[in-house]
């Protein structure tokens, strides 16, 4: 009875030894299944349809090519700013969104605080043990809750994509 509860506390031992040991090592940022569900903003709704002013003036269909319902993400971005979608108006948005300065190392900057983030949040021994990725749990808190806000949206009235029901995946 006794060399077994001391073969479990040398496993114990053992087990916390190990985890210890990486401690130099950045954390993983994605899990290495490669996919960690689906993608909300993958899914772009066409424009409504509209009456057209002149029906002459519409041009010809050309088959593989765009037409005037189809989505335009940035040029309805750049409109929604203040811009022009033909880019006339691009230095003066810019200008405008950068008018309180801008970080040149960014990218550099956010990968530090993420490391430092993962860092506070390593996840559970036993997962580090094993070497389980644990970027879902370290980010559980930031989530979206892709339904209810879809629900919270509905009830605001804003027009959304039809989404799969809860449980199936894509």
């Amino acid at each position: 009875m006794m060399a077994g509860l001391i073969r479990v506390g040398l496993v114990v031992a053992l087990a916390l030894t190990v985890s210890a040991c990486d401690r130099t090592r950045a954390p993983r940022l994605l899990p290495d299944s490669g996919k960690i569900g689906p993608d909300e903003f993958a899914i772009v709704p066409n424009k409504p349809l509209q009456e057209p002013l002149s029906y002459a003036e519409l041009p010809a269909p050309t088959p593989g090519y765009t037409n005037i319902s189809d989505p335009t993400p940035n040029a309805d971005a750049i409109a929604a700013l203040g811009g022009r979608a033909d880019g006339v108006a691009a230095n003066d948005l810019l200008a405008h969104a950068s008018r309180y300065g801008t970080d040149p190392n960014i990218r550099e900057s956010l990968e530090e605080e993420d490391i430092a983030y993962r860092r506070r949040f390593r996840g559970r021994i036993l997962d580090r043990l094993v070497g389980r990725n644990t970027y879902l749990q370290a980010y559980d808190r930031q989530r979206l809750d892709s339904y209810a806000e879809l629900e919270r949206l509905r009830r605001l009235g804003v027009i959304t994509p039809t989404a799969p029901p809860k449980g199936v995946s894509q």
